[in-house]
């Protein structure tokens, strides 16, 4: 601040933390805030430590804020996820109440989120338009290794990567964020880390810091990160699993089931309110893990796929089936299990196994929501997760207070209730065509884009839903939906632009020199009388997918500059519909393409040069 004798003084007051005041019509708000309407303010949020943020030689004093309209509409995630974590807390505290505990203030839900992510050379990244303009590679043919031999999984952590992790452990610790574990993943280049649980917003600031750590610390080691959900296809993508659960103040876990879960009634109610909340909200859920990216991975190839359902494990589902039928034998416990060496201990068998298939899991005491995609920010799935929780327990409590006897009120709930949503629970293989059609038999949602899943934002169930826990307004759940249609459409416009960038201008040149070369060698082998035929069988092969790739690069030419004309859902719905085939079309004979011509000649790194060399 200028001060009258010329001089200035560094000057902060505490005011100017508590409340800021940003361009608001600079950010996507759907129509909530209009161009000339330019108001908006952030807000502190005193539950998520400050923190000072190191770039080099500027260290910045960090405040975690919400960010608002001149009205209050919620223009950010933080919002509503405050906003879904009170609601929990007075449904789940209610619940308490029910079953004699008057000391539980309060119910907050925690959260671990699982990042994995790729680590690629950086100077291999730099020759890859389509790396540095989208995330992901919209060429590449598979090279000879990939994926197969599990060997990257169970292998060793390349030395160039475990100095990248230990680098960036240090910078985590810096910021106070728990990074508790590194590890390979199951494609090559792939790696997870993963985080000690925190209270679910403080989790969400450090997962969002952790991603901008991740990419900065990657630099400096002359690595790239990349967060995209499918970098590589052929491989495995990645994602973030959203560790879930509810404890209160006094330091009980809701979802601990206990030695005896049969006979813990309020984990009972418990996980029959989470049933309820999964199954009548499945869509909703779903679209709290949509994202461009992550249309590759759901319902793809690998897990999880785009079908909620819930996994319980073989105990929770016989104890579930026995409130059903109204058996009152006993569920067999976790049992010892000996593996034969009498120098090894004897295992506890967890009363669970694990589904890499299922997308929301329960693990031991919580639930594992695995579609949350890599690059996404939690806040969105974790907002529904507490609301849907919310609503159910409001409908148990707001029964159960009323109850005449309330044993019997309990129990005919808890009964009537798994009866009810049953459905939801699958503990087989998700990655089936079976699963598929038994999900379809039993009315589940199967909603396999972006495209599909975002108008279950705007339903009138959807909108009640919020409403009536106080998380969105419907202006805002329109915004939001307006917000996520531009968001995809923009995303493909994008990628579609790449690829013709790439093709018209690197591919389709590299292909039409190699056919010259061999022309030329064709021509010159026949003039010394030798045999050209295999010259020929090439060159005409070469030609063939030239002419395709010529052809398609045409195709999605003429059909991305029809898309501009379009907007809002029908824009995003061309893009899906029209757009993608169109690119897939486009890639096919490229990739074939790179598996014929001379590799001196092609472009640019293959998916060998990128997965191998770190």
């Amino acid at each position: 601040s200028p001060q009258k004798d010329g001089s200035v003084i560094m000057e902060l007051r505490g005011k100017e933390l508590i409340r800021g005041e940003p361009d608001a019509s600079s950010f996507p708000s759907g129509g909530i805030r209009a161009t000339f309407e330019a108001r908006g303010y952030t807000v502190w949020d005193i539950t998520s430590p400050a923190f000072i943020y190191d770039n080099g030689d500027t260290k910045t004093l960090c405040i975690p804020t919400a960010f608002c309209g001149y009205n209050g509409e919620a223009l950010d995630q933080k919002t509503p996820l405050l906003r879904s974590m009170e609601a929990i807390s007075r449904q789940a505290v209610r619940i308490c109440r029910l079953f004699g505990d008057n000391l539980t203030q309060r119910v907050t839900t925690s959260v671990g989120p699982e990042q994995e992510y790729f680590i690629v050379d950086r100077e291999t990244y730099l020759k890859r338009k389509d790396l540095i303009f989208t995330g992901r590679t919209l060429f590449g043919a598979m090279p000879p290794k990939g994926q197969e031999m599990e060997d990257h999984y169970f292998g060793a952590i390349k030395e160039r990567v475990s100095n990248y992790m230990k680098d960036l452990d240090i910078e985590l610790w810096k910021l106070g964020i728990p990074a508790k574990t590194e590890h390979n993943e199951a494609a090559p280049a792939q790696h997870e880390l993963a985080p000690i649980y925190n209270t679910t917003n403080v989790a969400t600031d450090e997962n969002m810091l952790v991603m901008n750590v991740m990419k900065k610390v990657a630099l400096r080691h002359g690595l790239v990160c990349l967060l995209h959900e499918k970098p590589f296809a052929g491989v495995n993508g990645s994602g973030k699993h959203n560790n879930w659960s509810l404890t209160t103040d006094t330091g009980h876990n809701l979802l601990e089931p206990g030695r005896d879960p049969q006979k813990n009634r309020m984990f009972l109610l418990v996980l029959a309110a989470m049933m309820k909340a999964v199954d009548e909200h499945a869509g909703l859920l779903r679209m709290s893990a949509a994202n461009p990216g992550n249309d590759h991975r759901l319902g793809a190839n690998e897990a999880p796929p785009a079908i909620i359902s819930m996994f319980l494990g073989d105990q929770l589902t016989a104890v579930v089936d026995h409130i059903i039928r109204g058996s009152d034998e006993s569920v067999p416990s976790a049992s010892i299990m000996r593996v034969g060496v009498s120098t090894l201990p004897f295992i506890r068998r967890d009363a669970t196994d694990r589904n890499r298939t299922s997308p929301f899991a329960f693990t031991g005491n919580k639930f594992e929501f695995r579609m949350v995609p890599s690059s996404g920010c939690i806040a969105d799935a974790n907002t529904v997760l507490n609301t849907i929780a919310a609503e159910a327990f409001q409908a148990f409590a707001d029964e159960l207070e009323k109850a005449e006897d309330f044993e019997f009120a309990l129990n005919a709930l808890i009964r009537r209730e798994m009866t009810a949503h049953q459905r939801i629970i699958f503990n087989g293989n998700g990655y089936t065509d079976e699963w598929v059609a038994e999900a379809t038999r039993r009315g589940l949602p199967n909603l396999r884009s972006m495209v599909d899943a975002v108008p279950e934002l705007v339903k009138p169930a959807s909108i009640a839903l919020f409403a009536h826990q106080g998380v969105f307004t419907e202006k805002e759940l329109r915004a939001r939906a307006d917000v996520s249609f531009e968001l995809y459409a923009k995303t493909i416009n994008i990628e579609a632009l790449t690829m013709i960038d790439m093709a018209g201008k690197d591919i389709v040149p590299a292909v039409a020199e190699y056919g010259g070369k061999l022309a030329w060698s064709a021509n010159q082998a026949m003039q010394a009388g030798m045999d050209v035929s295999v010259q020929r069988e090439m060159l005409a092969r070469v030609n063939v997918l030239l002419r395709q790739t010529s052809d398609a690069l045409a195709d999605l030419r003429a059909k991305q500059e029809k898309m501009a004309a379009l907007s809002g859902q029908e824009q995003a719905r061309y893009a899906h519909d029209v757009i993608c085939p169109a690119m897939e079309v486009l890639r096919a004979p490229v990739d074939h393409l790179e598996m014929i011509v001379d590799g001196r000649l092609w472009p640019m790194p293959t998916y060998g040069d990128l997965l191998f060399n770190v």
